[in-house]
């Protein structure tokens, strides 16, 4: 009997001894996240929570005119002719940029993902154009299109007798424009994730298809593209989102015409904020396109995942 009770003092001892090692490595654990949760607070939720009380005022940007008029500005929102026109526009830019980007950036993984196309060489080339500025981008595209009398590409078009083009002036060739810029810029980023991927196919499934006869096609239908479910995943919403954002190079390119026809969601945003000076309606425009934003990326995580995957 001695002996048990002390073997189970002993196991008693050990026992909260490791329950004040686990509390103190804890609290260790929850220290060294403080200093990101903090900053976290301060940068990420408070602009949140400040935006949606700014949207529930008419607040002006010059003088004190601010009064609170609770979801007023989210009413005017359902009558707003403009707004509503931005929307067309970034959806249409949208269905221009995503789908083209996200098939460019897998076609040319697939090409590097050859040992001809291996190198290092041909992932910069094909990334470098993403490290440049959006001001950058947008002053380069100007001088290869140009407008209806200069430009790279009107240039060329009058060596062949073409008459030019007014790609920034003309209504039907903005939009494109401005995506083609942004498929320019953009691609390698799609580029590198994607092949990534690819890189992390095993050898030997495609190999095991070789031997059962699958041809080139086969394998990419039934083998690699189940493979990149994920990589596509992160692609596609990262991709919708950049979309919906989009207001960089329509500022620098278009200034949101000809026409207002370039005007994006963003673009909107900016000129009633910081060009009509009012502050509480532009806050409320961007925190419902926060809000459609977030139901748009789950709504894809969702579509993109099966029952096995934890989300």
């Amino acid at each position: 009997m001695a002996i048990t009770t002390q073997l189970m003092a002993r196991g008693n001892a050990l026992f909260s001894l490791a329950q004040r090692r686990g509390v103190r490595d804890t609290i260790s654990g929850y220290m060294f996240l403080l200093p990101f949760f903090v900053l976290y607070c301060l940068l990420k939720l408070w602009p949140i929570v400040n935006g949606f009380w700014i949207s529930l005022h008419r607040w002006e940007t010059i003088g004190t005119n601010v009064s609170f008029i609770g979801l007023g500005n989210y009413q005017r929102i359902l009558q707003d002719r403009l707004f509503w026109e931005a929307v067309q526009h970034t959806l249409y830019f949208t269905a221009l940029s995503t789908p083209t980007l996200i098939i460019g950036g897998l076609c040319l993984a697939l090409i590097l993902n050859r040992p001809l196309f291996s190198g290092g060489v041909f992932r910069t080339l094909y990334y470098l154009p993403n490290v440049l500025s959006t001001a950058v981008v947008g002053l380069i595209f100007l001088a290869v299109l140009g407008s209806s009398d200069s430009g790279l590409v009107n240039a060329f078009l009058g060596k062949l007798g073409i008459s030019p083009i007014s790609f920034m002036l003309d209504s039907g060739w903005a939009m494109p424009s401005v995506a083609f810029a942004t498929l320019w810029w953009t691609v390698g980023f799609n580029m590198l994730i994607l092949l990534a991927g690819l890189q992390s196919v095993p050898d030997e499934i495609n190999d095991a298809a070789k031997v059962d006869g699958a041809n080139d096609w086969q394998r990419f239908w039934r083998i690699t593209l189940p493979l990149l479910r994920r990589p596509l995943m992160l692609v596609t919403i990262l991709q919708v989102i950049s979309s919906f954002q989009v207001f960089g190079q329509i500022d620098v390119m278009t200034k949101g015409g000809p026409g207002g026809q370039t005007r994006s969601i963003v673009y909107y945003i900016f000129e009633r904020s910081f060009k009509e000076y009012q502050l509480g309606y532009g806050s409320a425009i961007a925190f419902l396109l926060f809000v459609v934003l977030f139901v748009l990326s789950i709504s894809q995580l969702r579509l993109f995942s099966r029952e096995e995957d934890v989300i």
